[in-house]
């Protein structure tokens, strides 16, 4: 790394990094409306408004459990990280950038999430959040700045599932074309794919 060149500390990107996360998921959170009832429900009116809810809490889980995976990688990126790069700090903050949208396109998806298009646009927010980060590792490395300590086959490992995700997110927008709702469930097989990946990585 060019010394000469002005950085942002490491350990700042990351906790602007952390707290950046921490809203964006409050945010998703605060987009579930309560419904106001009338004190007069008796428990059947109770459950089934709290059942109306569900698909609202639905896209709430995706929505946390997406931004907890790149928080996740992020992490497992950063760990290895031992320097600061202007063009690694731009790839942070376009990175984030793409994470507070989250929350913006989860409030669609509440509303309008049986529409392919708003899925379309949300997938694609989500692949390009992961492929930056992925893209910012590459660079990492590219200007040395990984630990030293840190294994080609560890490199790879950590390469091949950050771009999992975003591979995942961009093959549902064809599917949500067909359906919407086959195309989010979709998404789970992130889990067994990365199950998959960490496994070869440990034979």
């Amino acid at each position: 790394m060019n010394s000469s060149k002005p950085v942002v500390k490491l350990d700042h990107i990351v906790i602007f990094s952390d707290a950046i996360f921490a809203f964006s998921i409050t945010i998703v959170l605060l987009s579930i409306q309560i419904p106001e009832l009338p004190n007069n429900l008796d428990e059947k009116q109770l459950q089934a408004k709290l059942w109306e809810m569900i698909p609202d809490f639905e896209s709430y889980a995706i929505s946390f459990a997406v931004i907890a995976i790149y928080w996740i990688s992020y992490h497992q990126a950063f760990n290895k990280i031992t320097g600061s790069h202007p063009i690694m700090v731009g790839l942070n903050l376009l990175f984030l950038f793409f994470v507070t949208l989250i929350s913006l396109f989860i409030m669609l998806d509440i509303k309008y999430g049986n529409y392919s298009t708003v899925f379309i646009l949300y997938a694609s927010i989500l692949s390009l959040a992961g492929s930056t980060l992925a893209f910012n590792w590459i660079y990492a490395q590219k200007i040395r700045i990984v630990d030293n300590d840190v294994s080609p086959t560890l490199r790879r490992h950590i390469l091949i599932q950050m771009i999992i995700p975003p591979s995942v997110f961009f093959i549902s927008i064809p599917i949500s074309l067909i359906n919407v709702d086959i195309a989010q469930y979709f998404w789970l097989t992130i889990i067994p794919l990365n199950l998959i990946a960490k496994q070869k990585n440990i034979s």
